[in-house]
């Protein structure tokens, strides 16, 4: 800082008084772009007339209640002056943290949106703000898409998911989701369409996986592949998560592939999708409304059937979960009670068999199975349940 600035407020205190001052304090921390210092240069103004002293010696909690609504009124105003500040200079980082403080993210939501890092740019800052922070994960997502590539965007959405839980919530999530199946898959057409060119002189005019793979056996010799068969399972198995949209057709078409490649290279999975191509495939199949009765049956014969070396819950588990995606909650407690009723609530993925009788208010079921279980309390509750209906409904 200029050491000639430090005169200057000297003389004006002393000529003019602390507000002129602090007013000329402002106007040169704006003029030289120094919106850190400007913030507390604002708090002090405010603190100035509200007549209490210019140093903060303690939480604004300690100053007198009168003067809290407005010195907190003033902390909003002079935060959303500094962030805005910093935006429109593209410090998008900076900003960041006075729009947290006034709990309003929409302004750097807004600037995210529109920001693209420039060729050669180190973007890692301004991504770990909008994915792993959660500002704007979509936006995020697509640079490390763009910048790192699909290796790294699976890394990241690996490590951002626990299961179907994401720290961003469920529309962030599919909608990265969404973005990582659109870039496998097209790069897996795009790879098929070059390598028919190779081969043929011209590419089709289809886009489908399966259309390019019909009738061309050559494309799939000799154990070849075309995209990474590891990003290829990751992402089959990512899109579970997936509503129904249109990047289930393209997952569906991913798994077709996948069951063309070479055994060497169709990793076993666990269950109920061992054979995780064909399973997945049957899976995305109901999710898209496709055959649902028969390819349900896929999955109800596993249930029947588990596989020895796994735990003999895990397809019953799944299937659970899967019936309730499709409304079908009666269903569920059905597959619940035939498979499960043993089963220790606290370990299951799903729903358990009192939160499912709770959902199609059946307490008759649950009455049975907790006598079957030896638990009293919820024989008695399933009893009083069945019999009215609550007066206070459903409260722990």
């Amino acid at each position: 800082m200029d050491q000639t600035l430090f005169d200057e407020l000297q003389g004006t205190f002393s000529t003019l008084g602390a507000t002129e001052a602090i007013d000329q304090l402002i106007a040169r921390l704006k003029e030289q772009k120094e919106y850190g210092s400007l913030f507390y240069a604002l708090l002090m103004k405010k603190r100035q007339e509200l007549g209490v002293s210019p140093v903060p010696t303690g939480p604004a909690s300690d100053l007198p209640s009168a003067v809290h609504e407005p010195y907190e009124e003033g902390i909003r105003q002079a935060a959303r002056l500094v962030g805005n500040l910093f935006l429109e200079q593209g410090d998008i980082q900076q900003a960041w943290g006075y729009f947290r403080m006034l709990g309003e993210p929409q302004p750097v939501i807004d600037a995210l949106e529109k920001y693209q890092p420039g060729e050669g740019e180190d973007s890692q800052g301004i991504i770990e703000l909008a994915f792993h922070h959660g500002v704007h994960p979509r936006k995020g997502f697509e640079w490390v898409l763009q910048r790192f590539g699909i290796c790294s965007a699976i890394t990241a959405m690996s490590g951002a998911l626990n299961g179907p839980n994401f720290p961003h919530g469920a529309e962030a999530r599919d909608q990265c989701l969404k973005l990582l199946t659109r870039a496998l898959c097209e790069q897996l057409v795009e790879r098929l369409r070059n390598d028919i060119v190779r081969q043929e002189g011209t590419a089709p005019e289809t886009r489908s996986v399966p259309a390019l793979l019909a009738g061309r056996d050559w494309l799939m010799a000799e154990d070849n592949y075309h995209i990474d068969v590891s990003h290829l399972g990751a992402v089959i198995q990512m899109g579970s998560h997936l509503p129904r949209c249109e990047e289930l057709t393209m997952l569906r078409e991913m798994c077709a592939y996948g069951q063309r490649l070479s055994p060497q290279f169709q990793y076993r999975g666990e269950p109920p999708f061992e054979d995780q191509y064909k399973d997945y495939s049957v899976f995305y199949a109901i999710l898209d409304g496709d055959n649902v009765e028969a390819n349900l049956a896929h999955f109800h014969a596993k249930a029947e059937n588990p596989n020895p070396d796994y735990s003999a819950n895990l397809a019953a588990e799944m299937l659970v979960n899967l019936l309730l995606r499709l409304d079908r909650t009666a269903e569920a407690l059905s597959v619940s009670r035939r498979f499960l009723a043993t089963a220790d609530p606290r370990q299951l993925s799903c729903p358990n068999i009192t939160e499912l009788c709770r959902r199609v208010n059946d307490y008759r079921t649950l009455a049975e199975v907790s006598r079957e279980q030896g638990d009293p309390v919820h024989f008695v509750a399933g009893l009083i349940a069945a019999s009215s209906k609550p007066a206070h409904g459903n409260n722990r």
